[in-house]
């Protein structure tokens, strides 16, 4: 098993001034530490399940390109974009790009958004849930044909591109990973069954479930269930209920569930030594999992 880093806040000490350096003492640390990802959430404003909205948040791919020049080793996603910010060939070329200039380590985290409120406030780009998930499937098929040979337009409901073409490609090979992120039993998992190489659920108490669904979706389609990376959301709180060993037992769990990796944030992050501690006590205990 393998942890993953999901920053979600930006609110440390020393201001404004300090969250460049903050955020790149924070993913070296991490690297050093053993942590084989970074994350960072597809967000203009705060939510409201972390802090308030008016706090710090960062744009999520001008960070990750910012990471990737401080990094060597881990790899850099978002959990996870929000389909309708972005047109799906400048999305297509901004993973591109990352991929590119960190050495091919980027994967697109993807899904279909909900943040109405944040949207209307920038005059983002939003839809309806069914309006989203097509422009999620669309999305997803374009970045394929970008990231392949196929420099031919696309037409779809939503999209139309004249052209396809995009240089440089990715060094990743065939092409960077894609991440579904979302558990909804009817389309989340269903678009990860047809077109996803890993999946992101929350590690509640229904994780095993939302498996059972999506092995049934790759059943009916003909997918090799198997071939998926699972990945979950848990909170990597050193002082939860029963510290490190309540956190390794909760690892334990959701491993022999079958979740090959786990992203979480880590409380009091900018102190540093979470991280360290973590890197220390729980992730050598997991890797041979």
């Amino acid at each position: 098993m393998k942890l993953g880093l999901h920053v979600s806040s930006f609110t440390w000490p020393g201001g404004d001034a300090q969250l460049g350096p903050t955020l790149g003492t924070i993913a070296t640390t991490a690297e050093q530490a053993g942590f084989s990802r970074l994350s960072v959430m597809d967000h203009v404003w705060q939510i409201s399940m972390v802090g308030e909205e008016d706090e710090n948040m960062l744009e999520s791919y001008t960070a990750l390109g910012f990471l990737a020049g401080l990094t060597s080793r881990l790899e850099l996603l978002t959990l996870v974009t929000g389909v309708t910010y972005r047109a799906p060939g400048l999305l297509a070329k901004q993973v591109s790009t990352l991929d590119v200039l960190s050495g091919g380590r980027a994967l697109l985290g993807i899904g279909a958004g909900w943040n109405e409120q944040e949207a209307s406030g920038l005059g983002l780009d939003f839809a309806g849930v069914l309006g989203r998930f097509e422009r999620l499937e669309e999305a997803i098929q374009i970045c394929l044909q970008m990231w392949s040979a196929d420099t031919g337009p696309y037409s779809g409901k939503h999209y139309t591109l004249a052209s396809t073409l995009n240089a440089p490609q990715p060094l990743s090979s065939p092409r960077p990973r894609i991440l579904i992120g979302g558990a909804g039993e009817r389309k989340t998992l269903r678009l990860v069954a047809q077109y996803a190489d890993a999946c992101n659920i929350f590690g509640g108490a229904d994780a095993g479930h939302k498996l059972n669904v999506l092995r049934a979706h790759c059943e009916r389609l003909g997918r090799d269930y198997d071939a998926i990376e699972k990945t979950a959301v848990l909170s990597l709180d050193l002082d939860g209920e029963g510290g490190v060993d309540g956190l390794l037992t909760r690892l334990r769990a959701l491993h022999e569930l079958g979740f090959a990796t786990v992203h979480g944030s880590v409380p009091n992050v900018s102190a540093i030594a979470p991280l360290e501690k973590i890197g220390a006590s729980v992730i050598p205990e997991i890797a041979n999992w």
